[in-house]
């Protein structure tokens, strides 16, 4: 579990692909920390498990389902990545609860200079339509950040200057694509409604 707080940018210094798996590795900026074998690192927002650390760096292996289904499949060497150590008891929660599963990929339709910061607009595919809500949390290449302006099939996000500068956001264009979590808070809640509009009895 993580909590969306970008902890530090990696690189992609190797993505071989093996049949229809691929495996990755990052080179990462967590100094001296301590890595251990089977830790989760979160990778723009998608959860992997360390599985090797080349010298500055760590390797997972990605499924042909996370190829499909996020925007992993499309890196290249060089490529800048958002990496999230997963969250320990006692830590602080700064953003929101995040797992890194990835709902859908969504598409950047604007990213325009508002203030001190930015304003970045996401357009989703319509099924994620319903999790969408004005002061809601999203996760959106890792980052926990809070919707506004909502539309039917799009949100808003106001970037602050620190959020813009030590994420990948300061590298994204139009047309760019990007992972979406749903805040899990929403999914269950949306699920409760969907029993309750069938008559089925709380508890059952």
């Amino acid at each position: 579990m993580f909590s969306g707080i970008i902890e530090s940018l990696g690189t992609v210094e190797s993505f071989d692909k093996r049949g229809d798996d691929a495996r990755l590795v990052v080179r990462h900026g967590f100094g001296a920390a301590e890595l251990t074998i089977g830790e989760s690192i979160a990778t723009s927002g998608v959860c992997l498990t360390a599985v090797a650390f080349p010298p500055g760096a760590f390797a997972a292996d990605l499924s042909a389902e996370t190829l499909r289904r996020t925007t992993l499949g499309s890196l290249r060497v060089g490529d800048v990545v958002n990496l999230e150590r997963s969250l320990r008891l006692g830590d602080r929660l700064s953003g929101h609860f995040v797992f890194g599963h990835v709902d859908g990929v969504g598409r950047v339709s604007a990213l325009e200079p508002a203030g001190a910061g930015y304003t970045l607009r996401v357009q989703t595919d319509p099924s994620l339509a319903p999790y969408l809500v004005d002061k809601g949390s999203i996760a959106v290449d890792g980052i926990s950040l809070t919707m506004c302006d909502v539309r039917e099939s799009s949100f808003a996000v106001a970037l602050i200057p620190h959020t813009f500068e030590v994420t990948t956001l300061s590298r994204r264009a139009v047309g760019d694509s990007v992972n979406l979590e749903i805040d899990m808070l929403a999914r269950y809640a949306r699920r409760a409604l969907e029993f309750a509009s069938m008559g089925v009895p709380s508890g059952e």
